[in-house]
């Protein structure tokens, strides 16, 4: 189910909410996660049961990982931390990666004439989001940082909320944990804060985010023979706008439904293409995620503590898992170690932490690095992505073909150079956190262009079908 689905927006959500403010507030978790189960089953399916089965291993576990007052099982419980995450990553490993390790076995035996049967498995949407969230709740729980959830209901609201199911943020459980509380207040100034919210994310990715896909698909599905410096470079803009409108979009949609129910998730996105360094982006993007593997992999990898050498290994080591996160594709391995190549050489050279001088060009340098990046992201083989890339580094004058001019239609033209408008603005203020929260009179005057104008126009959009699935789904 697709926050941008008529079900979803005229039916599931209208019940959900006036059953969360109808009802007794200790009933509020309960219905928060039965509402997230059946969301979940309704997109996937028979996956739901993997879903129990991980929550059900961790919620057991749970009590048995916190310290007690003298820690004098510490030993037992690095063994059970341990199998726990071996067993969530396990099976992240065999639904979202078996294929692939099985693909690329079969390829090796191949080369001596023999075979390897291939692994095909459907992949549980949504998987990488929950297995993190498993992770995050035993490690916080080892740590000391948080107590466990003895109520199963809470435990099921934390993993399985909807609005962050599918797609994120990814919400560390000490985040979240103070929040969880049955008897947690819920005024309707939520609803309220977080609906101009939900908009704005709806707006991003059913008016902009949507309206660029068919360029996208076009240009990217150029030939080779066939590709432009015109096309290279309307594709990788088009594509740079098009996941930042539809990632973004969703994070505010998830937050603002999170605010409504009564919960304040982490921030997503702070304006990435604003920074004027390669480490600033991954500051500013996926905020979430970036914040997972520092504290869970990073920090515990050495940090920077132990010098340069084992603090780029300990980067590469995170762009490597960053990479593979997202998808199990040698394009994906490769843009994460084209990003933590970036940082170790913004590092090396103390370009990370120099003054902001010559911002502005730094900031051009940064945005087209990403632009390169997001290339290799996107395309399915790496010869396709140098193909693209290398156009864009020889220009010539042949311009687009009828293909492509086609999908440039008028209406996505001036949809393309108002998103452009993202590459100059400032850092700050955040548009998401301003609409939601902010009292001043631009938020104010922000607020009312979404619900008059914005908010129809979506609607009329998704009432006519022409809305598609968010593109983080697929991770």
């Amino acid at each position: 189910m697709s926050f941008a689905s008529p079900l979803f927006l005229w039916f599931f959500t209208p019940v959900v909410l006036v059953a969360v403010l109808v009802t007794p507030r200790s009933w509020r978790n309960g219905i928060i996660a039965v509402a997230s189960l059946v969301f979940y089953a309704a997109g996937a399916g028979a996956s739901t049961l993997l879903l129990l089965l991980c929550m059900v291993v961790n919620f057991v576990a749970g009590p048995m990982l916190e310290p007690d007052e003298w820690d004098l099982a510490r030993r037992r419980r690095k063994l059970l931390l341990i199998a726990v995450i071996v067993v969530d990553l396990g099976v992240l490993i065999i639904w979202k990666y078996a294929g692939f390790l099985t693909a690329q076995l079969d390829g090796f035996a191949r080369l001596f004439g023999g075979d390897f049967p291939v692994v095909h498995v459907l992949l549980p949407i949504g998987i990488s989001f929950y297995t993190f969230h498993h992770i995050s709740y035993a490690v916080d729980l080892y740590r000391g940082e948080r107590p466990a959830l003895r109520n199963p209901v809470s435990f099921v609201t934390y993993i399985a909320m909807f609005p962050q199911l599918i797609a994120g943020p990814i919400v560390r459980y000490r985040e979240i944990a103070d929040q969880l509380p049955q008897y947690r207040t819920h005024p309707l100034d939520d609803i309220a804060a977080g609906f101009p919210r939900f908009a704005l994310g709806l707006c991003k990715k059913v008016i902009i985010a949507d309206s660029l896909s068919p360029l996208v698909d076009a240009c990217f599905n150029t030939p080779g023979d066939e590709m432009t410096f015109a096309i290279a470079w309307l594709g990788a803009v088009a594509y740079t706008l098009q996941l930042f409108f539809d990632f973004s979009g969703y994070s505010d949609m998830a937050i603002g439904l999170g605010r409504m129910l009564g919960f304040r998730l982490p921030e997503n996105f702070a304006r990435p293409y604003a920074s004027v360094t390669v480490t600033e982006f991954w500051r500013r993007w996926h905020m979430s995620l970036s914040r997972w593997f520092r504290d869970y992999v990073y920090f515990s990898l050495g940090g920077n503590r132990r010098g340069a050498a084992r603090t780029y290994r300990n980067l590469i080591i995170v762009f490597t898992l960053t990479g593979f996160w997202h998808g199990a594709n040698w394009t994906f391995l490769i843009w994460g170690l084209y990003h933590g190549a970036l940082l170790i050489i913004e590092r090396g050279f103390h370009l990370d932490a120099a003054p902001r001088r010559r911002a502005l060009l730094r900031r051009l340098l940064t945005t087209v690095l990403v632009i390169i990046g997001w290339i290799i992201f996107r395309s399915p083989e790496l010869p396709q992505a140098l193909t693209m890339i290398g156009h864009m580094l020889l220009p010539d004058f042949t311009g687009l073909t009828d293909v492509v001019s086609a999908a440039l239609t008028n209406q996505r033209l001036i949809i393309l150079l108002a998103a452009m408008l993202i590459f100059v603005l400032p850092a700050h203020p955040v548009t998401g956190p301003l609409v939601e929260s902010s009292r001043t009179r631009p938020a104010a005057t922000l607020r009312v262009a979404i619900m008059a104008v914005g908010l129809p126009y979506a609607a009329i959009l998704i009432a006519t079908g022409t809305f598609s699935p968010f593109l983080y789904f697929q991770f």
